[in-house]
């Protein structure tokens, strides 16, 4: 088995959870955590606290960061020791110096952004109320939906009110910065695996599916509008160059053109029988930990009525993951047992530090104890038990006997990662579109705790369990057996090209 890298005693690191409490970077945690006010923010009544939090309590935030750090498996996947302590000396004297809640916000943002963890960051949905209300609901977002394409950022949807832009428009610049270098601007904030650019790109598209959306924050709070007004220069679908001022729309407004989010039981996925006999499944999300729907029953049912059907399409090209749907699907296209070698798990602490524990957030405090049992490896490495074992889909029928497509891209980067991985070394299920997100060199996730910083009240996701493939693999996503991307043009006409090759390789084969 492949070991991660080995961190050398003469590089500086953050605090090791496992030495004793005589070690400088155990006092500087324990003296911060000491230092630290206890102020938890509970509702609306905290915002002035959080605005005048103290240096001692600023200062205290930094000791908890370097101590919940000491516990990511992932730190040094890609940062050396002696870079991410760069980092972390950079972080705390521009958190320090900060000026605002903002401010902080950012520099965190940017410096968790460097682990290169696409479960390493400052959660949105995971922040208290009066940080969403101070820094996410701003008056601050431009008045359409977009993708990125080849670099242009390509309307999709108009939500400005003024029915002037065209799907298909191309942005040229907004607010006087070209379009691209406001794309550059913004992604060293984004989440990803490793050097899957793809991925953060996907990030900073507008497209709905999001209630707060990555790009909506960051371009908020870096690149406001000045005057409540966003001065747009495009490129109309016919050619003509237009300058155009659109209002700056908030949070109530963007979430308006969103549909409204499926209540418990409701059904999350679609199922289309086209008239030349191809099924196309569209699986938007598997975020269904919380749903009470059926989804297994229904799915079922529908994949069993597959007979007498030319073939089968599965759309995952906006599903970042969830619960592993997509084995269901795979068990019923074999007729024995799928067998996977497992991902050599590793985790970076026999049990949470006591000192930490006010500050770590979960939904299970078993994480606490994670390593506990563990086999420890050396230099503060422990390898969970059982953790590589083989990984096995049982068949199921009836049998999917019909070819099946998938259409993946770089939103997929957790279950529909590990799907479209699957799908590739099966050779079960044709992929066709974009690079995947998530990375072949591994990524962090399993267990995570939801690290709340009291002097600032921001929280950061720490995902626990490092995933590590048994052999060396790329710094990239899944490549499908067929690249296919949109242009400008499909948008204008409506046009869904990766569907398009899907459907005919399928009524082909």
């Amino acid at each position: 088995m492949r070991r991660p890298r080995r961190t050398g005693r003469a590089e500086p690191a953050p605090f090791d959870a496992e030495q004793d409490g005589t070690t400088m970077r155990r006092r500087e945690l324990l003296n911060g955590l000491a230092t630290t006010s206890a102020l938890m923010l509970g509702g609306r009544g905290g915002a002035s606290a959080i605005a005048q939090g103290s240096v001692g309590d600023l200062k205290g935030d930094m000791a908890i960061l370097r101590g919940a750090l000491a516990l990511h498996p992932g730190l040094y996947r890609y940062l050396s020791p002696r870079a991410a302590e760069a980092g972390l000396t950079t972080l705390e004297a521009e958190y320090l110096a900060a000026p605002d809640l903002a401010a902080r916000y950012l520099a965190l943002s940017r410096f968790l952004a460097t682990i290169r963890c696409g479960h390493s960051y400052c959660n949105f949905f995971n922040q208290r109320r009066v940080i969403v209300d101070a820094l996410f609901d701003r008056p601050t977002r431009l008045p359409f939906a977009f993708r990125w394409i080849d670099g242009d950022m390509v309307v999709t949807a108009d939500h400005s009110g003024t029915g002037r832009l065209a799907r298909g428009t191309v942005i040229t610049r907004v607010n006087g910065l070209p379009a691209r270098t406001l794309l550059a601007t913004l992604m060293p904030y984004a989440r990803a695996d490793g050097g899957n650019d793809g991925k953060r790109r996907s990030l900073l598209e507008v497209r709905g599916d999001d209630s707060i959306e990555y790009f909506d924050v960051f371009q908020g709070l870096i690149l406001p509008p000045r005057d409540g007004v966003h001065h747009i220069e495009a490129r109309m679908p016919g050619g003509s160059v237009q300058a155009l001022d659109l209002p700056a729309i908030d949070l109530a407004a963007r979430r308006g053109f969103m549909p409204p989010p499926p209540g418990p039981q409701d059904v999350q996925w679609d199922w289309q029988m086209r008239d030349d006999g191809v099924a196309v499944l569209t699986m938007p999300g598997w975020a269904l930990y919380n749903s009470k729907w059926d989804w297994r029953g229904w799915l079922g049912d529908r994949l069993a009525s597959l007979g007498d059907a030319k073939g089968l399409v599965v759309d995952l090209r906006d599903n970042e993951g969830g619960l592993d749907c997509g084995d269901d699907i795979l068990a019923r296209l074999t007729t024995r047992d799928l067998t996977f070698p497992g991902d050599d798990q590793r985790i970076r602490f026999r049990r949470t530090p006591a000192a930490l524990d006010p500050y770590l957030d979960t939904w299970d405090d078993g994480f606490r104890t994670l390593g506990e049992g563990a086999t420890a490896l050396g230099d503060g490495w422990y390898r969970r038990p059982a953790a590589d074992e083989i990984q096995a889909i049982p068949a199921m029928t009836p049998r999917i006997t019909v070819p099946v497509a998938a259409l993946i891209g770089p939103v997929n980067s957790s279950a529909t990662f590990q799907f479209a991985r699957r799908a590739r070394q099966t050779g079960l299920v044709r992929l066709f579109g974009g690079e995947s997100g998530g990375n072949r060199r591994g990524i962090n996730g399993g267990c995570f705790f939801f690290v709340r910083l009291p002097g600032s009240g921001i929280e950061f996701d720490l995902p626990l369990v490092g995933y590590f493939p048994a052999q060396p693999q790329p710094d990239a996503g899944i490549q499908p057996d067929v690249q296919v991307q949109a242009n400008a043009d499909d948008i204008v006409h409506g046009r869904d090209p990766t569907l398009a090759a899907a459907l005919e390789w399928v009524r082909r084969a």
